[in-house]
Order: structure tokens, then C-alpha cells, then sequence
């Protein structure tokens, strides 16, 4: 059994009881995924004041933004191995914890460095839910809402994203951007407090023996006579598993598991869509909205109006998305969501070269951002918790959120100076071929996965990896 299969499955073997159960921890586990939304989204109206406020250089200026990119990689990475030691609660409860200082912190600094470890702080806690989140709802999901559990990981982040936008547009008035840090600071208390009352995770439980503790979590929302066979089930497949490979042979664990032949077909499609995720460019237009909003000709006075509008795109078309992720499947919303993003980003960049009107512009950069709400932004969170076997399923998604993370701080690094070299347009241009090349790895490589356990996803994995299903 499988992180994917700790629930049962059909939709009448569970009660509406424990369906409600399960989407209200699903709710307050993703208190972390807005915390992560609103720590990245705060920076952009509070810097405004601070770098006035602290007297603060260009570089210290892009420090104090691009510095919780870093935390958040090597929060990702350590969250993994630390999640299959200590268990999902402790680290919900440690991101909790990160946030709550990293945004006091912030809030309380009186100059560049205590700022400076405030925002490495909140980066830690941006990795360690980034990664933890997909694992944790993964695997107490039953598959008929688990695209829905999982897309809440999106949802909540875009939340958080515009919540601090319009936080940052409250406080505004006064330039008082310690309130906007300071508001930061409750959720993540609450975050904390509420992951010490959440359940553990049943494939965690079972993994490290704990058969009761996890049957009496699974009994409580599935009925003890469907927990039993569960927990059945999930040891079933772990005695497969040994005879499969041989008593003698133990199995690889830890990141070096990633790498097993039945593990990485999973690690390239998270890997993969990990890295195209960033690289079609949507955080140059989310981070870097006003100031190419700037160059159709509008005015720029209004910059933290402009990200609210495109916050509140990017909200509502995840919405639409979290309503489709169980029904139309992942793979055509990943592949509609590459062809409207290809195509809007082509002609905004053909926008650019060719000086047309600011509204197609305009136009161009919603049709973009709604396209990834609905594709990209959600489903690769969602595939995520679906690809990899319960045993390296934290490992797996620490991977797929690092090489976000990494892809994320280098096209937001580099994404100006190579504007300045090349030209808006020609970017652009090279985004919408990303979204070429994009399609086609996730015709060739992503399998659907929708109402599907993992030994189910499995054979189609290691067809499209290997070219013949896993024998």
C-alpha cells in the first residue's frame, strides 16, 4: 500500500462524516501553504518603506527578497529525510514555528541583518511546507477528493498572495510595513497550535510500527472493519516489495532511494514539471507585474493595485481549477493550461517588438496567469503527492519543492538583466517556446493519475520511463 492508498477508495466506503473530517485537516494543514503565499507576496509593497525606513542599497534590497528563495530550497531539502524520522505533525509544527519567529522577527528589526535572518526564517518555513503539505495531504486523502485536497495547496498559497497584497495596500496609506509582517505572524501562531491537535499520518504510523495509533486514525474517519483491511493491505504490499527485490537486498532509502529503478520515473515527472513550472516564466509576471505593466505605457504610480488585479486572477481561475482537478483529470488541464500560456505569452511578446496597443498587452498577461492558475500553479502540487510510493514519498516531494524553489530564484534572478540584454520581447518569446517543449514532456512523460492509487500509476510510470510497464 501507498501513500495514495491509506484511504479507501470507492466513493461509498467512506462516511460523509469522515469526508468532512478529512477536508477540514486538509484545510488547516494548508494554513502553511497561505503562510507561504503571504511571506512571499508581503516583501513586494513592505520593501517599499522599509528600504526608505533602513536607508538599505539595491543589493540589500534584492538580499531581503531573494534570500527567502535560498531558505526556502534548503528547507525543502532537509524536510524529507526529517519528515520520515520525526513525522509529519512535528514538521507542520516546525514550519509553524519558523513563520511565527521569521515574521516577528522582520516585524521587530531595526536594520538591514535581523530583517535579513526574519526573511531567512520565513524561507525555511516556505520549504519545509512547500514540501511537507503535498506528503501529508497525500496520504490521508481517499482518491475521489484527493486532486481536490491536494489543489487546496495552490488555492491556499494564491490566498496568501493576495491577502498580503491587499495588506500591503491597507497599511499603505501610513508606510506602516511592521504591521504588514506582524500579520503574518498570526496564522503561523495559529499554524503551530493547531498542529499539535491534527492527526499523524497513517502510512507514517504503520511504517514505524504503530499499527494501533494508525487504526485508530484510519477507524475514525473509515470505520474500523475498512481500517483493518487498509492496514492490511499496506503490509501486503511491503512484504511484495521485500520479495521483489530479495530478503538479502535492502532497499535504498533516503534521497539515494530517489534514484532506484521503480522510484524514478516518479522523481523525473516531479523533477520535470518542477522546473516547468518556473521556467515558463510566471513569477517574472507575478513578481515583476508593475514594472512591465510600466512599459506598455500605464502608470506605475499604482503598482501594488496592479499586483492586487493580478492576484485576484490568479485566485479565481484556481478556484476553477480546484473545481475540474477530480473531473477533467491532470493531464488535460497540464496540457490546456501549457497551450493558453504559450500562446498569450507569444503574443505578448510579439506585443512588445511590434508596439502594439497597451490593452493587448494587458490582455495577454491575464490570459497568462489565468491559464497557469488552472494547469500549471495547481496540478504540479497534485501530481506530486501522486507519484511517488508511500516509502519515499517525503523524500519526493522535498525534491520536486527544491527544484521549484531553485528554478524559482533563478529565472526571478536573472529574469531583468536578461531583459536589459536581449529586449521584453524576445523573452517572451523564448517563455512561449518553454511552453512548446513543456507539452510535450507531459505528453510523453506525465501519466493521468486521477482516481488512481500508486500501484495503479506505477506500470503506466515505467512505461513511459522504460518503454514496457514494470514487470
Amino acid at each position: 500500500m501507498t501513500s495514495n492508498e491509506t484511504m479507501p477508495e470507492p466513493s461509498d466506503s467512506m462516511p460523509k462524516k469522515g469526508l468532512r473530517k478529512v477536508r477540514a485537516w486538509g484545510l488547516w494543514i494548508n494554513l502553511a501553504t497561505f503562510l507561504i503565499g503571504y511571506a512571499t507576496g508581503v516583501i513586494a509593497g513592505a520593501l517599499l518603506y522599509i528600504r526608505e525606513d533602513m536607508e538599505l542599497d539595491s543589493g540589500q534590497q534584492g538580499l531581503v527578497t531573494s534570500i527567502l528563495l535560498l531558505g526556502a530550497m534548503a528547507g525543502a531539502m532537509a524536510t524529507g529525510n526529517l519528515a520520515e524520522r520525526f513525522g509529519r505533525k512535528k514538521m507542520l509544527l516546525t514550519a509553524g514555528v519558523l513563520f511565527a519567529v521569521g515574521f516577528s522577527l522582520a516585524a521587530l528589526a531595526s536594520g538591514f541583518w535581523l530583517l535579513f535572518f526574519g526573511r531567512i526564517l520565513m524561507g525555511l518555513g516556505v520549504g519545509v511546507g512547500s514540501a511537507l503539505v503535498p506528503t501529508y495531504l497525500g496520504e490521508i486523502s481517499p482518491a475521489q477528493i484527493r486532486g481536490w485536497m491536494l489543489t487546496l495547496n495552490q488555492l491556499l498559497q494564491t490566498v496568501g498572495m493576495l491577502v498580503a497584497y491587499v495588506v500591503n495596500l491597507i497599511f499603505a496609506a501610513n508606510g506602516n510595513w511592521r504591521a504588514m509582517f506582524w500579520v503574518g505572524a498570526v496564522p503561523a501562531v495559529v499554524l503551530a497550535l493547531i498542529a499539535m491537535r491534527l492527526p499523524e499520518s497513517p502510512s507514517w504510523l504503520i511504517t514505524k510500527g504503530r499499527i494501533d495509533d494508525a487504526k485508530k486514525m484510519l477507524g475514525s474517519v473509515a470505520g474500523e472493519e475498512r481500517a483493518d483491511e487498509m492496514i492490511a493491505h499496506q503490509q501486503q504490499q511491503a512484504d511484495e516489495r521485500r520479495r521483489e527485490r530479495g530478503d538479502s537486498t535492502p532497499e535504498k532509502s533516503g534521497w539515494r532511494g530517489l534514484l532506484t529503478r521503480r522510484v524514478r520515473p516518479g522523481l523525473i515527472v516531479a523533477v520535470g514539471l518542477a522546473i516547468l513550472q518556473q521556467i515558463v516564466g510566471i513569477n517574472t509576471v507575478l513578481y515583476f507585474a508593475p514594472t512591465i505593466m510600466e512599459q506598455t505605457g500605464l502608470s506605475a504610480a499604482n503598482s501594488i493595485i496592479y499586483s492586487v488585479i493580478i492576484g485576484a486572477v490568479n485566485l479565481g481561475m484556481t478556484i476553477v481549477s480546484l473545481r475540474l482537478i477530480d473531473r477533467a483529470g491532470r493531464r488535460p488541464l497540464l496540457m490546456i493550461s501549457l497551450i493558453g500560456m504559450g500562446i498569450s505569452v507569444a503574443v505578448l511578446g510579439l506585443a512588445f517588438l511590434f508596439e502594439l496597443s497597451s490593452i493587448v498587452m494587458l490582455i495577454c498577461m491575464l490570459v497568462y496567469v489565468s491559464s497557469f492558475a488552472v494547469g500549471m500553479g495547481p496540478v504540479f502540487w497534485v501530481i506530486l503527492g501522486e507519484v511517488f510510493p508511500s516509502d519515499h514519498q517525503a523524500e519526493g516531494s522535498g525534491a520536486g519543492s527544491t527544484m521549484s524553489w531553485l528554478s524559482n530564484f533563478a529565472v526571478s534572478t536573472a529574469f531583468l538583466p536578461v531583459v536589459g540584454l536581449v529586449g521584453t520581447g524576445p523573452v517572451f518569446l523564448i517563455f512561449a517556446v518553454i511552453s512548446v517543449i513543456g507539452l510535450i514532456f507531459v505528453y510523453r512523460r506525465v501519466p493521468e493519475t486521477k482516481g488512481r492509487n500508486f500501484d495503479e500509476i506505477e506500470p503506466d510510470l515505467q512505461a513511459r520511463a522504460y518503454g514496457s510497464a514494470k514487470s
